[in-house]
């Protein structure tokens, strides 16, 4: 098959990318690959063109993946898979038009008949934390959304004064707050710096964060598994740090599928089977889900290293079985292909 990898920007992808892995496995597995970033598309005589790098076929490592990489022009309406993997919050200050470029441009290759994964439709749905507010109450925690800072007070004031405020819109853990009610003379600021980038998220604090939190991966709405181990681990946070996020300076640490774990998977996939979510990455503290992560979840070098099993191949033969099915069953639409 021929797949591309849309990205934020190709110039920064890093050899430890769990993008880099799915990409390398499939061009392991003989298939023609592809990076696409956001500043590569054009429309041109009614066909979409992008100017991309094509992954190497016979690499030995994920930094030779990297540099061996080759510049060609292609067309993405011939594409058979094309695999949305930028994050349109790292676009919002310096480049807010690239935000909704992936969006954009996979809308446009459906209808060219090319499968898009995740599916852009239901990726629109989760542009932000909202999207969290999609699931059952039972796997999620209590939370407000607002910019008004009285209403953000009592909230506080109603959880006994410790929670996490963070911005809607945000990413690995950045401006991400704990408040508690011995030192609550910074909370003003906090507020105040959070609501520069918009909405503000108060979320009750899970004491079992305390441990860290749990990354588990989701294909087609199920965890992720292969040869019986699964692609989860847990997030600790350094000792100066309560923020668990791998960016922030968290450790991996082996974890296992447990009941609580499958519980919220049960929980949650009918809501990404619905939206089309192939790819999806969960954060969970206890029994509830503190984070969903559809554009670019990452983690997969972690459970790789800590269990010694290679995920990246069975994400890729899961698509390959979407192709699949897809020629057996011509009418299926790229919605139900996606979690299919």
């Amino acid at each position: 098959m021929r797949i591309a990898f849309f990205v934020n920007d190709i110039a920064t992808e890093k050899p430890s990318f769990t993008t880099t892995r799915l990409a390398k496995a499939a061009a392991d597995a003989g298939h023609d690959v592809f990076h696409i970033g956001a500043e590569d598309f054009a429309f041109s005589g009614e066909r979409i063109i992008a100017r991309a790098h094509r992954g190497p076929s016979n690499s030995g490592s994920l930094e030779a993946f990297i540099e061996d990489r080759t510049e060609e022009e292609i067309v993405v309406d011939d594409l058979d898979v094309l695999m949305l993997r930028n994050n349109p919050s790292e676009e919002a200050s310096e480049r807010p038009w690239a935000q909704l470029t992936g969006l954009i441009y996979g809308d446009l290759a459906v209808e060219r008949g090319v499968l898009v994964l995740s599916h852009p439709g239901g990726l629109y749905k989760a542009l932000n934390k909202l999207y969290l507010l999609a699931f059952p109450e039972e796997v999620r925690p209590r939370s407000v959304i607002t910019r008004d800072d009285d209403e953000i007070k009592r909230f506080l004031d109603e959880l006994g004064g410790r929670a996490v405020i963070k911005p809607l819109q945000g990413f690995g853990g950045r401006n991400v707050f704990f408040t508690n009610p011995e030192e609550d003379e910074n909370l003003s600021q906090m507020i105040e710096s959070v609501k520069r980038d918009g909405y503000v998220v108060v979320q009750e604090y899970l004491p079992a964060a305390d441990e860290g939190d749990i990354r588990m991966i989701l294909v087609n709405g199920k965890p992720l598994q292969v040869e019986g181990r699964h692609a989860l681990f847990r997030r600790v946070p350094a000792d100066t740090e309560k923020r668990s996020n791998m960016a922030a300076g968290g450790t991996a640490e082996a974890a296992e599928l447990d009941e609580a774990l499958t519980r919220i998977a049960e929980i949650v996939r009918p809501t990404l089977v619905r939206d089309g979510m192939f790819f999806v990455g969960i954060d969970v503290v206890g029994t509830k889900m503190i984070e969903l992560n559809v554009f670019s979840p990452g983690g997969l070098g972690s459970p790789h290293s800590l269990t010694g099993v290679d995920f990246a191949p069975e994400v890729i033969s899961a698509i390959e079985r979407k192709l699949e099915e897809r020629a057996e069953r011509p009418g299926l639409s790229n919605v139900q292909l996606a979690t299919l």
